[in-house]
Parts: C-alpha cells; structure tokens; sequence
C-alpha cells in the first residue's frame, strides 16, 4: 500500500503542476522576460506582448489538461490498489509518460498561435 501512496503522488505532481502554473500564467505572466522562469522559446521572448501572449495561452491549456488529468491519474491508480508493486509501478509509468504528453506538447499549439497573431519579429498582425 505504501507504493501505490508513493505512485499516487509521483503521478499527480503533473497534473498539479499544470494545474497551478496554469492558473498563475493566465493571471500573471512573470514581471521580466528571462531565460529562467515561464514559457521560453524564441518567439515568445521577442518581447512584452509575446510574452504575455504566450503565458495566457499555454496557462490556459495547462490549466484545462491539468483538470482533465487529475481524475483520470485518479481513478487509473484506484483500479490497481492491492496490485503488485511491478503492475503498480507499470501503470504509474504509463500515466506519467501519457502525462508528460500534453505537458510538453503545449508548446506546439501556443508557437502556432503566436505565428498566427504576430509576424517572425514580434510585431502584432493586424488582420
């Protein structure tokens, strides 16, 4: 039992994590564009405006992903509570790895929105 406590937590920190820095993003994007802290990628630290775009759209779809994961993470890992700890484990790392796909795949839809919105120098299209 004490695994799958271990696995429960390891495997809502994603979803958590989406969850809260997603709401924070979509209110308050960081004060300073920098290489250490928010969503970086060249396009969005062209400057404030694409920064600021970019933080509410990702926060908007880590905050739906984090929801939408939270119950799944959930009841996957209370169907296999009494499981062995090799079937536990497996599960875990399944659900992590599925997690991590729209943790990380977030950036495709925001670079496609920021290209959409503004042109390669950072300039807002006026369409």
């Amino acid at each position: 039992m004490g695994f799958w406590i271990f696995m429960l937590l390891m495997d809502l920190l994603i979803p958590l994590t989406m969850i809260g820095f997603g709401r924070y993003f979509m209110k308050n994007t960081p004060k300073e564009i920098n290489a250490v802290f928010g969503y970086r990628t060249s396009m969005s630290m062209k400057n404030k405006d694409t920064w600021e775009f970019a933080h509410k759209y990702c926060g908007r779809i880590w905050y739906a992903c984090g929801l939408i994961l939270l119950p799944i993470t959930v009841v996957s890992l209370l169907l296999v509570i009494g499981k062995s700890k090799d079937y536990v484990g497996t599960i875990g790392g399944i659900l992590c790895g599925c997690q991590l796909i729209p943790f990380i795949g977030s950036v495709f839809p925001t670079e496609i929105a920021l290209k959409k919105v503004f042109d390669k120098n950072g300039k807002k299209r006026y369409v």
